[in-house]
């Protein structure tokens, strides 16, 4: 039995329904995607999701990047259940019913504000060799609403249980206010809140809303193209990764009881973390290449390996090894998915 309690970790995000199909570079070319990429659905990628589901064979999973970090840190902990609380919008559909349904099966104690206004959000995982294009239709999940759900009297209970707050840069896109509410209450009550920079696109095009949270948070994520493209709009000066984490480490901070901690990845070279005063790094696990099915959810099994220990009050060693353990076993299996139990000691 972990150290950890019910509702003791929470996250809020865009839930999505993943979709992850073997697909080939003819595709990726029709709806101009990147090998590698995460990108918001345009017009004219609305087709990709039906031809998707008619011409390749398709995986549905609960997805959504925090959703996907908060049932890993469930699964790495295993008891007691519902260690991880969600908020997010879904809507009144077949996709939301399997949402939940996912949801329960991996014993997250989601609750969603569902409206009938959009249907249920979907994300494309198109991957070629060990490489993976996501196209997210956040559909309803741009829908959430402080109002209609956060600050409703028994979800707010929910939110004041916690002790790890966890919430993906891509919820910075819907619900600014929502993020604040939460991230000030952690900050005023000495409790860790988390952030992921989660994509170049939120550090280029979403940065003033960004920078509004930043100076409350305790532990940021990213990985190395996030990085760089945070760097580079915040006028770092400088493309070392290890020098970025230190500036971003040093940026202003609301509540001095804690010093920032910046975990930054960079796929199979080592992860970096940087503290006050020191820069360490961690080699990842080895992993033949042959050995990599899909990279899809790496990067939230990371995090939420490290979220695992960290509401355990582990040592930061030990999340981070957590972490590079939880990134190893997804990697190596279709989509975001685990066995039923973790090997992890």
């Amino acid at each position: 039995m972990s150290s950890a309690s019910p509702n003791s970790l929470f996250g809020m995000g865009n839930p999505l329904l993943d979709m992850c199909a073997v697909v080939d570079k003819d595709l990726l070319d029709k709806y101009t995607l990147k090998p590698n990429d995460q990108i918001l659905a345009e017009d004219k990628h609305k087709p990709l999701f039906e031809e998707l589901v008619k011409k390749f064979k398709v995986e549905y999973h609960a997805g959504g990047a925090t959703q996907n970090s908060i049932k890993i840190a469930q699964w790495m902990i295993q008891e007691p259940q519902k260690v991880g609380t969600f908020f997010g919008c879904i809507g009144k559909d077949k996709f939301g019913e399997i949402l939940k349904q996912k949801a329960e099966a991996a014993h997250i104690d989601a609750h969603y504000y569902e409206q009938d206004a959009e249907p249920t959000g979907t994300c494309a995982s198109c991957i070629t060799a060990d490489n993976r294009s996501l196209v997210a239709n956040l559909a309803a999940a741009n829908c959430y609403k402080k109002e209609k759900h956060l600050d409703l009297e028994d979800n707010w209970e929910l939110v004041e249980k916690a002790k790890v707050y966890y919430i993906a840069g891509f919820f910075l896109t819907v619900s600014l206010e929502s993020i604040l509410k939460v991230a000030k209450h952690a900050s005023e009550n000495n409790k860790l809140f988390c952030l992921n920079l989660s994509a170049p696109f939120i550090c280029q095009f979403f940065k003033d809303n960004l920078m509004q949270v930043m100076p409350y948070v305790d532990v940021l994520f990213g990985n190395e193209t996030e990085a760089a493209a945070f760097a580079k709009e915040q006028d770092l000066e400088t493309e070392d990764t290890k020098e970025i984490a230190q500036k971003a480490q040093a940026l202003p901070k609301e509540n001095t009881k804690r010093k920032r901690i910046v975990v930054l990845t960079q796929g199979k070279d080592e992860t970096i973390m940087a503290l006050s005063d020191t820069v360490k790094t961690f080699p990842v696990i080895k992993i033949d290449p042959k050995d990599i099915v899909d990279t899809t959810g790496a990067g939230d099994a990371f995090v939420g390996g490290f979220l695992s220990e960290l509401i355990q009050e582990k040592p930061l060693d030990q999340c981070v090894k957590a972490a590079h353990y939880a990134a190893n076993v997804v990697i190596s299996r279709a989509g975001c998915t685990v066995p039923d139990k973790p090997d992890f000691k």
